[in-house]
């Protein structure tokens, strides 16, 4: 006789799913609201850091092709929150530099995304939110998950 195959609820990863849908769509909802996507605020979040970097190591540390990630940028250079910088070390290379407008939304976004995790898992007790994410870092680092999730 074949066995029954398993329901959707008796696995990890569709609670994890529906968590992680749950919280990204109201997340992007409320970013829009703000006039970029999930994705432009995850770059303007890397350039951030580092003030001026190439598109090739901007696709790197994201896990991103530079063709998605020049898309990215020109459709953040059309809202005023990105430059383009000729790179003075080769003049047919560019880098990326967030305009004072882009400097300026970061922190507001990261606000932003800060109220949302509070608002989906302040209900968890501090222990259990802490236990949470150190079990989805040792995961993520065990499966050597490192792309930087966009969408």
């Amino acid at each position: 006789m074949a066995k029954h195959p398993s329901h959707l609820e008796s696995h990890l990863g569709y609670w994890l799913r529906m968590v992680s849908n749950a919280v990204s769509r109201e997340y992007a909802r409320k970013v829009e609201g703000q006039g970029v996507t999930v994705a432009e605020w995850v770059l303007l979040r890397a350039l951030y850091e580092v003030v001026t970097a190439p598109p090739s190591a901007l696709a790197e540390r994201m896990g991103m092709t530079r063709g998605a990630i020049t898309k990215l940028a020109n459709r953040l250079v059309a809202k005023s929150l990105v430059s383009r910088v000729q790179n003075p070390l080769d003049g047919r290379g560019q880098t990326l530099a967030l305009t004072p407008s882009g400097k300026a939304l970061v922190p507001r976004l990261a606000r932003i995304a800060d109220h949302n995790d509070a608002g989906f898992f302040d209900a968890l007790p501090r222990a259990d939110r802490d236990q949470l994410e150190r079990i989805l870092r040792t995961l993520a680092r065990l499966n050597h998950v490192t792309d930087i999730p966009v969408d």
